[in-house]
C-alpha cells in the first residue's frame, strides 16, 4: 500500500464561528483508492500557507510511501531541514497528515484507530464546553459590551442553561485581555471580575456541574496567585495556562502556590515539550491538540509520560471536527483521561462538515465504532466555503496592556 496523493481545504467557519475563523483539512489517498482525514490545529501563518505546508510536507514524505509507517514520517518531519526539535509550525503540518494516515490504517483493518492503539478503555468520554452566548453581546453607549464572558448574570444564565443539557463541566475565561507583551499583573479589576463571574457561575450550577477556568497565559507567576487566591473559594476544577507557555519552570511556582489544579498544553508540541512540564510538575492536567501535538501516536507517548507521574489528560479542541474525532480516538484508549473538549454538541457548522456528526449524549461523547477516525469529511461542504480572508485563527492583542 502506497500514498498517491494529497488535497487541502481552508475552510470558513460561518457565524458564529465557534472553533475559530477557518479550519484546515487534508486528505491522503492511497493506491488503492482508500481516504484518510486530518486537521491541523496551526496559527502561525495565514491557512493558505499553512495548506501548502501540509502540501509540500506529504510530498517530501508521505507520498509514495505506506501510511503504517508512523514513526518513520515523523523522525522524518520533526528532523526536517536539520532541525530535530519541537517546530509548532511543522507539527501542525505532521499532525494532520499523521492522523490521515490513522484513518487509513484504520480504514484498512477495518477497526476504529482505538482498537489499534491499545484497545478501550472508556464507553463514554465526560465532555465539557465553553461558555457561547445564543444571542451576541448586549451593547449600552456609555459600556463595553456585556456576554459571558464579563457579566456574571449572563454567564450564570449561560452556564446553568448547558447544565440542564447535560454537561458537568462547563469553561469560560474572564479573566482580561492577553497580549503579544504577556506575562502581566492582573488588574484589580480583572481579580475583581474573575471573583464575581465565578462566585456567580457556583450559585447557579451548584455542585452540579465542575467550573473550569480559563486564562491565555496572560500573567506572571505572582499575577495568577494573586488571582488563583480570589477565585480558589469556587473550587474551579482547574486554572489553565496561568502563565505563557514557554517557561514551565515559572508555571511550577504557580502549582507550588495554590490548590486549584494547573492545566496546559493546547500551545505545546512533541513530547519533548510535555516532558518539560512534567518534569518541573507545572501542572497536573495536560491539554494537548492532536492538531498541533504530534498527532495520534505521539501524543500517545505523552499520555503515557504523564500516566507515570499520575498526570491526567484532557484533550484541548478549539478547531473542526476532525482534530475532535482523532481527540475521541485517543482519550478512549487513555486510563489517565479526565476529560475532553467539546465544541458544545457537536452541532452546528461542526455536523454540517461531517456525513454523520459526532455522537454526544447527557454531557458524554459515545464514541464511534466505525473504522478509522470513524468520520467521514463532507468535501462538499468544504468546497462550498472556502476562506479567503487574510486572518489567522487565533490573535493576541498587538500593544501592551495598560492599567
Amino acid at each position: 500500500m502506497k500514498l498517491t496523493d494529497v488535497k487541502t481545504w481552508v475552510v470558513g467557519n460561518p457565524p458564529p464561528g465557534i472553533g475559530g475563523k477557518y479550519f484546515i483539512f487534508v486528505r491522503l489517498t492511497t493506491d488503492g483508492g482508500v481516504v484518510g482525514y486530518g486537521e491541523a490545529y496551526n496559527a502561525t501563518f495565514s491557512a493558505h500557507v499553512t495548506a501548502k505546508m501540509i502540501e509540500d510536507m506529504a510530498e517530501r514524505y508521505f507520498i509514495g510511501q505506506d501510511p503504517h509507517d508512523i514513526e518513520l514520517f515523523f523522525r522524518r518531519c520533526y528532523s526536517s531541514g536539520f532541525t530535530q526539535r519541537p517546530d509548532v509550525s511543522g507539527m501542525g503540518c505532521f499532525s494532520a497528515l499523521e492522523m490521515a494516515c490513522w484513518d487509513i490504517i484504520g480504514k484498512e483493518a477495518n477497526k476504529p484507530v482505538y482498537k489499534l492503539l491499545g484497545g478501550q478503555v472508556h464507553e463514554t468520554l465526560r465532555s465539557y464546553t465553553y461558555l457561547y452566548p445564543h444571542t451576541g453581546s448586549v451593547h449600552t453607549e456609555d459600556a463595553p459590551p456585556k456576554n459571558v464572558y464579563n457579566d456574571p448574570d449572563m454567564a450564570a444564565a449561560c452556564a446553568a442553561e448547558y447544565v440542564e443539557q447535560g454537561f458537568n463541566a462547563i469553561k469560560f475565561d474572564p479573566a482580561g485581555p492577553y497580549t503579544a507583551f504577556d506575562g502581566h499583573q492582573p488588574r484589580l479589576t480583572d481579580i475583581d471580575l474573575s471573583a464575581r463571574m465565578m462566585r456567580a457561575v457556583r450559585e447557579a450550577v451548584g455542585t452540579r456541574a465542575d467550573i473550569l477556568f480559563g486564562t491565555h497565559g496572560q500573567f506572571t507567576a505572582s499575577g495568577a496567585l494573586r488571582l488563583a487566591k480570589a477565585i480558589e473559594p469556587y473550587d474551579p476544577l482547574w486554572f489553565e495556562e496561568p502563565v505563557p507557555p514557554d517557561m514551565p519552570e515559572v508555571m511550577a511556582q504557580v502549582a507550588r502556590g495554590t490548590s486549584i489544579p494547573i492545566a496546559t498544553g493546547e500551545r505545546l508540541t512533541t513530547r519533548f515539550e510535555f516532558a518539560r512540564v512534567i518534569e518541573n510538575r507545572a501542572a497536573t492536567i495536560l491539554q494537548p491538540d492532536l492538531g498541533r501535538s504530534g498527532g495520534i501516536l505521539e501524543t500517545k507517548k505523552i499520555a503515557a509520560m504523564a500516566e507515570a507521574y499520575h498526570i491526567q489528560v484532557a484533550p484541548h479542541c478549539y478547531c473542526g471536527p476532525i482534530v475532535g474525532a482523532a481527540n475521541i480516538q485517543l482519550a478512549v484508549t487513555l486510563p489517565n483521561f479526565l476529560i475532553l473538549e467539546s465544541l458544545k454538541q457537536w452541532d452546528g457548522f461542526h455536523a454540517t462538515l461531517l456525513k454523520k456528526k459526532i455522537e454526544w449524549q447527557d454531557g458524554n461523547v459515545i464514541p464511534s465504532k466505525e473504522p478509522g477516525l470513524g468520520v467521514e469529511l463532507n468535501e462538499a461542504v468544504c468546497e462550498a466555503h472556502p476562506y479567503d480572508g487574510p486572518h489567522l485563527h487565533l490573535q493576541m492583542m498587538q500593544t501592551p496592556l495598560m492599567p
